[in-house]
């Protein structure tokens, strides 16, 4: 069972005092719809980029609700209601709040979930009552749980519900989400939802556990496959054929997500990002993001860092070189044996 420590959200509470924007939105509640039509429960989805489009994708499959989408790329929203039937697209987040009673989120950083969400056409200006905001976005454990209370104060309920499995576990719904709630009853509630999109659903505790576990598995994700792709690096330099120390690695005590899902030697694995010139899996520049948020937390809870803070330095390197910013992370095997330095 995945188990989620919370000082850190604890600690970031006591740093941080209450925003004055919380009162603003509980001075706005009594304009906000007072029912949740409950009769239809129409779902909406915001975000439909790698990972959220599958994401989407299965969620309207499985679903019998209205289903609504929106964003800001119309081409990839014209292309989701062009392979998904009985598809409705709103105009912006408030539009699509106004319609919904429950709203999936997944954006690349925090300063789109705040837009989205608090912005003068977020999802706040048209919530209704009792609707259930899921935000996957993996973003700063301090702003998940604002964006969280502040969606509260206005008459809805919310959970953070980051996920782990990359772009292929989007496309075979065998996504984990790491989920944060005020209440076991909203866990309940996003987890008839997120079962549609994934295979494991896991309560953390409180809002923000789940962001804080999810920044504790990225952290981990960046170091070991740092560590794979230096392993590869010195056995190929050492003579070893890849493939053969690759299958020695993954029925050894080495053995990881990194190593035998998405190796980061080209042709190791044929389904691997890294065998498709590193195309379609989770970017550097994302990556990089991730461990800013770790820096964040990090920092926020006093906890020292010592092979995150490495691994952020040189994944700084990376998402600043052009060529491999918008690359699959694993991509710092390249940077590593010398193939591609960046600057």
């Amino acid at each position: 069972m995945l188990s989620c420590s919370l000082r850190a959200t604890q600690s970031i509470r006591q740093l941080r005092s209450k925003p004055l924007h919380l009162l603003r939105a509980r001075g706005q509640q009594a304009q906000y719809s007072s029912t949740a039509s409950t009769e239809t429960a129409a779902i909406g989805f915001i975000g439909l980029g790698q990972m959220g489009f599958h994401m989407a994708k299965h969620l309207r499959a499985k679903s019998e609700a209205p289903f609504v989408v929106f964003d800001m790329n119309k081409d990839v929203v014209s292309k989701f209601k062009s392979e998904n039937s009985n598809v409705s697209v709103a105009t912006s987040p408030a539009d699509l709040a106004s319609q919904t009673s429950v709203i999936v989120t997944a954006l690349p950083e925090s300063a789109h979930v705040k837009q989205v969400y608090l912005g003068e056409n977020g999802v706040l200006r048209g919530i209704r009552k009792d609707a259930l905001c899921i935000d996957s976005s993996t973003i700063d454990n301090s702003v998940s749980i604002d964006v969280s209370e502040q969606i509260i104060a206005a008459g809805g309920r919310a959970v953070d519900a980051p996920i782990s499995g990359g772009i292929m576990g989007a496309q075979a719904a065998t996504l984990t989400f790491m989920v944060g709630s005020q209440n076991a009853a909203d866990f309940e509630r996003a987890k008839v939802h997120l079962a549609k999109m994934g295979k494991n659903v896991v309560h953390c505790g409180e809002l923000g556990a789940g962001q804080a576990a999810k920044i504790c598995n990225n952290l981990l994700l960046a170091i070991s496959m740092i560590g794979v792709a230096e392993a590869m690096n010195l056995g190929m330099r050492l003579g070893l054929d890849p493939a053969v120390l690759a299958s020695i690695v993954n029925t050894s005590s080495g053995r990881c997500w990194s190593s035998d899902t998405a190796n980061p030697v080209p042709n190791v694995i044929a389904t691997a990002p890294s065998s498709k010139d590193y195309d379609g899996g989770f970017k550097s520049r994302l990556m990089l993001k991730d461990l800013g948020l770790v820096s964040n937390a990090a920092k926020d809870s006093k906890t020292p860092l010592l092979l995150g803070a490495l691994s952020e330095n040189i994944y700084r390197l990376i998402a600043n070189d052009p060529t491999m910013a918008e690359k699959d992370f694993s991509v710092v095997y390249k940077w590593i044996s010398g193939n591609k330095k960046a600057d």
